[in-house]
């Protein structure tokens, strides 16, 4: 086992970073080799079971976030190098440059001057050949859009809000004053240091978790939370811009162009939907029921309930446990009960 650097210092809706430690401690006792994290998100829960010498895989159905799992999950020694940083910042004789963002995106999320920066990055990332490499640029890049935007969200174009010339009472407003090159060369620091070979042959996939075809020990399952009141958390929209960087070529192809957000056209998800997602479980339960353990990151307030929950494990296990804590989320007003079931 090693140490575990500081992870990237990011707002991510429904990410597990301060929860690891409670997560670990309940199932460190527990006996697997193996461990699947099947909505792997950034990477933090996956990332900790590395650490502890576990082989692990990651798969996230999102394009972006399956490069967090390449560069530090599956990666095991390759970083991004000074040469690296510097081709991927500068502008090269010879090249087409793109204006897709620049075109399409105008006053919405970033300024002109950043959009062509963007457009330009992009195509520089485009052109690493190895495909780690790559997913450290995109990631340290990902992280370097998140903290420029107003929420770390695209859920609507509110550039004058960051551009305002107000006092602010809130700590992240001083990231949108620095340059995309110090925020990026910032995060491909912060990605490189936690590339390591843990001796175990890790993978990561990019996946709609019912086609995963994993075998492992341990199936940890942190579904979209679908929630009693309101609306359930819809990672595509609220990170659609950073999916099309990832797809950049086929970006023009994925976007609802009636959006005024330019957002992409959503997929349909049973995650989204009160009626739908009791019988998404009940699926993804059998799926993974041949996993010695199967464990359930969610929370109380949701849908399905506790008790509903509990009783869907109970059809393919036969001993279920169930911890809870107390937990604020990013960006949510309300403390909500974070729930663990573990079923064996």
């Amino acid at each position: 086992m090693v140490s575990m650097p500081p992870l990237p210092t990011t707002r991510f809706v429904g990410s597990k970073r301060r929860l690891v430690p409670w997560i670990w401690s309940l199932i460190r006792s527990l006996e697997f080799d193996s461990f699947l994290d099947a909505f792997g998100g950034t990477g933090v829960v996956g990332y900790h079971a590395k650490i502890h010498g576990k082989q692990v895989f990651y798969n996230d159905i999102l394009k972006f976030n399956y490069q967090i799992g390449l560069a530090i999950i599956e990666n095991s020694s390759v970083r991004l190098s000074e040469e690296d940083v510097e081709f991927i910042l500068q502008r090269h004789d010879g090249v087409e440059y793109p204006s897709f963002i620049q075109n399409t995106f105008r006053g919405l999320y970033y300024t002109d001057e950043e959009n062509q920066w963007l457009d330009m990055v992009t195509k520089n990332i485009s052109m690493i050949r190895n495909k780690y490499k790559r997913a450290l640029a995109f990631a340290a890049l990902a992280q370097a859009c998140l903290v420029k935007r107003p929420f770390n969200l695209f859920h609507r174009g509110n550039l004058r809000m960051r551009l305002r010339n107000v006092h602010r009472n809130f700590r992240n407003h001083h990231a949108w004053n620095k340059s995309f090159d110090q925020l990026f060369r910032r995060f491909v620091k912060e990605y490189n240091a936690l590339v390591f070979c843990n001796g175990r042959a890790n993978r990561a996939y990019n996946l709609d978790v019912y086609e995963l075809d994993v075998e492992a020990d341990l199936v940890y399952l942190d579904p979209p939370y679908t929630p009693r009141w309101g609306r359930a958390p819809d990672y595509q929209f609220y990170y659609h811009f950073l999916e099309g960087l990832v797809n950049y070529e086929q970006w023009p192809e994925m976007i609802d162009w009636e959006s005024p957000i330019r957002a992409i056209r959503r997929r349909p998800s049973p995650w989204l939907s009160r009626c739908r997602v009791r019988e998404a479980f009940r699926r993804l339960f059998q799926k993974f029921q041949d996993a010695k353990y199967l464990v359930v990151s969610y929370r109380a307030e949701g849908v399905p309930s506790p008790t509903e929950i509990a009783q869907l494990l109970r059809e393919c296990k036969a001993h279920v446990h169930v911890y809870s804590t107390t937990y604020k989320y990013v960006l949510s007003r309300r403390t909500s009960r974070e729930l663990l079931f573990i079923a064996f």
